[in-house]
């Protein structure tokens, strides 16, 4: 079979919308175009229970009650409305344990808040990029006020131990939040079962659309307060005010209803690809490191770093594949990742990394055809060093 190229590999950063959610966000722009707020006629009832639909299938994704779930923007939006919004509820400052994992949509509103007297402990990772849920312990104290941990890194696709320190915050009374930007759709996540307080989502993470994502807020045993970051017409309980975007909401609840059904059989054909692949490009080409532990991973996701070579031709040698060097809101940068700094990877190597993860769509020839056109890249830049 002919592989069309170029190959689309960059499924962290977004993944292409899933045909059935086009269909879905399609007919309900075009049929259900009344505002959900509008209370006095049909068309606002038929928006409403619109988003309302979409409300439980998130809510059902992440195994939360729908009443828990606020619809945002995006998955940086809903961490910025978690952090700042619990921050602003609290009132007074207090202290926070980050991981060195985190997404910049929680690391910069931790940053801002240790500029306005909250302390901010950051706990470091070693070289397999999985946490040790007793180190957070340890850095927990009498005036914790919040403990932020990612469920699965976006560079390097390792999967946290999210249940074990749920369990630690839970004993403490500490709200545990948890970007799942990454997690959600691809592996199972349970918030309530795992102690989690504040919970992020994306859409466009899970096949669904950009512009779209939800927070999930504890609700009881113990409720989570959090003060609104913006004020308006009252929507979204009131941490979200502004008209909705139905269709896109729609699309989004859409994608969490396929990633439900979907959830095993994706992940067993992600984690085919992916060992595939990498046993091809080993079998191809000395001197590869996979970044990170190889089993606590996101199925299909691989961060890799090629020695002897200059990075900063690595990309521009692989026009057949659509990769990255990092994370796509870091793209710009010409530093070497933090992420892989903080695991140890020398900087020669982070600079020579590449960042790929396969879709529910990609197939055998895709792997085959991507480990090919990489190991023939660095051997010819190899040659060239």
């Amino acid at each position: 079979m002919a592989v069309r190229t170029p190959v689309y590999l960059d499924n962290h950063a977004s993944t292409a919308p899933d045909p059935a959610v086009l269909e879905v966000m399609q007919r309900i722009a075009r049929d259900h175009y009344g505002n959900p707020a509008s209370a006095g006629h049909a068309f606002g009832w038929a928006a409403a229970k619109v988003v309302e639909d979409a409300r439980e299938h998130v809510a059902s994704l992440a195994r939360v009650s729908p009443r828990e779930i606020v619809f945002t923007g995006g998955a940086t939006e809903a961490a910025n409305l978690a952090v700042l919004g619990l921050a602003a509820a609290v009132g007074t400052p207090g202290h926070v344990v980050s991981t060195v994992l985190e997404h910049a949509a929680v690391r910069a509103p931790l940053d801002w808040l240790a500029g306005r007297g909250w302390q901010v402990t950051t706990v470091g990772v070693g070289a397999a990029g999985v946490m040790d849920p007793d180190d957070i312990a340890a850095a927990m104290r009498e005036d914790t006020r919040l403990v932020c941990c990612l469920a699965a890194q976006n560079e390097i696709g390792t999967l946290q131990p999210v249940a074990r320190i749920g369990e630690i915050c839970r004993e403490r009374g500490v709200p545990l939040m948890c970007d799942a930007a990454q997690a959600a759709g691809r592996v199972p996540v349970d918030a309530a079962r795992d102690g989690v307080a504040l919970m992020a989502l994306s859409a466009h993470k899970m096949y669904g659309p950009k512009g779209v994502g939800a927070l999930y807020a504890r609700r009881r045993d113990p409720r989570v307060t959090l003060a609104p970051l913006c004020h308006g017409g009252g929507q979204e309980r009131g941490l979200r005010p502004g008209t909705p975007d139905v269709a896109g909401i729609a699309g989004f609840g859409e994608a969490c209803r396929l990633a439900a059904t979907r959830l095993d059989a994706d992940a067993a054909h992600l984690r085919a690809l992916g060992d595939r692949f990498l046993e091809r490009l080993w079998g191809l080409l000395p001197g590869v490191t996979l970044h990170g532990d190889r089993a606590r991973r996101l199925p299909g996701s691989l961060n890799l770093g090629f020695a002897g070579i200059k990075g900063a031709g690595l990309l521009s040698a692989l026009p057949q594949l659509a990769v990255s060097s990092g994370a796509a809101c870091s793209s710009g940068s010409d530093e070497p990742s933090p992420i892989l700094a903080a695991l140890g990877v020398p900087g020669e190597l982070a600079a020579a990394s590449l960042r790929l993860c396969f879709a529910r769509t990609s197939t055998i020839e895709d792997a085959d055809f991507a480990a090919d056109t990489i190991a023939v890249a660095v051997l010819a830049l190899r040659a060239r060093a």
